[in-house]
């Protein structure tokens, strides 16, 4: 993603100073923590489609830098309880909050920062932005309930499972890339593109993670962690649906009752990839990618354009 580092190198380096004015505190502890979360930040790819959104139409601005920060704080919200209901102790390689402060602190921490991008948009009256994140907010806590609640049952198809990601995860991108569009288009069909091409984007860049359960490359997590945790995601579903009843009920009582035992979670990634549901995932993931791109192309060619673009191939390229 060198050309969209380059595109956007400028405005990536007002972000930050915005980002880091945003979460500022003057509670000793919450400042600490909130330094602990800007060194540790990821590869800020939201924050950047935010800024390339939104420079696809016109000059980014302060709104635009503001509508960055409330995605990235937004998004620093979710991970931080995600973790405390995972129960993860590491986050990107570093000690989680709720690792390092415990689970009381890493909830009101989340909180915190949810609170801190509300006022940041209601303070300079960015309605329309946050109506689009408060959207995304919704879907994601939605997505997530959803796969907890077909998780325990273990009934879930793939329409099931597209309903998931585009509400877990794709939600949040499109609504980044709104958000970005919405501070300088002014044409709504046009925001309506860009948000589409973001849920595109998404739903690749969540089949791409749970590829990652099936591959050897170290990503932040175990290989098979997907399936200690009884998530059902595409590769398996197309594998139990295509293996005999024999081989499903096999596969579905390790899934239920050996999905710790590390023999038995290998032997169902073997099986998925002699099924062909690896290959089958990625067909499926080069198509939202191609999808996405077919909703660029509608934008006249630019710079910004490609890079918008190479960011896209990045998200289902990406080793990690």
């Amino acid at each position: 993603m060198e050309l969209a580092l380059e595109v956007i190198k400028d405005e990536l380096d007002a972000f930050e100073k915005h980002f880091k004015t945003a979460v500022q505190s003057r509670v000793p502890l919450l400042d600490r923590i909130m330094q602990y979360i800007v060194k540790r930040k990821g590869k800020q790819l939201r924050p950047m489609f935010v800024l390339l959104s939104a420079k696809l139409g016109a000059p980014v601005n302060d709104g635009t830098y503001r509508a960055a920060s409330l995605v990235e704080l937004l998004h620093t919200a979710t991970l931080v309880h995600d973790d405390v209901v995972d129960e993860a102790m590491e986050r990107r390689g570093f000690f989680s909050i709720n690792a390092l402060w415990k689970n009381k602190v890493a909830v009101l921490v989340g909180d915190y920062l949810l609170s801190k991008g509300l006022l940041l948009s209601l303070s300079n009256q960015d309605f329309t932005v946050l109506q689009i994140m408060s959207e995304a907010v919704k879907q994601m806590s939605e997505g997530e309930l959803l796969q907890m609640e077909k998780s325990r049952s273990l009934k879930i198809d793939e329409a099931i499972y597209f309903d998931i990601i585009k509400g877990k995860t794709a939600s949040l991108l499109a609504s980044a890339c709104a958000a970005g569009a919405a501070t300088t288009f002014k044409n709504p069909e046009e925001i309506e593109l860009i948000r589409l091409f973001g849920e595109k984007v998404g739903m690749a860049f969540q089949i791409k993670d749970d590829l990652f359960d099936y591959g050897t490359n170290k990503v932040g997590k175990p290989t098979g962690n997907d399936i200690k945790e009884k998530k059902l995601t595409l590769p398996l579903i197309y594998t139990l649906n295509k293996c005999s009843t024999k081989e499903r009920k096999e596969l579905m009582y390790i899934i239920k009752n050996e999905n710790k035992n590390k023999t038995k979670v290998q032997h169902i990634i073997k099986q998925v990839e002699k099924s062909g549901g690896i290959q089958y995932t990625i067909e499926i993931m080069n198509r939202y990618r191609d999808e996405a791109l077919n909703v660029l192309y509608h934008f006249p060619p630019s710079e910004v354009r490609q890079a918008l673009e190479e960011l896209v191939r990045f998200t289902t390229d990406r080793k990690y």
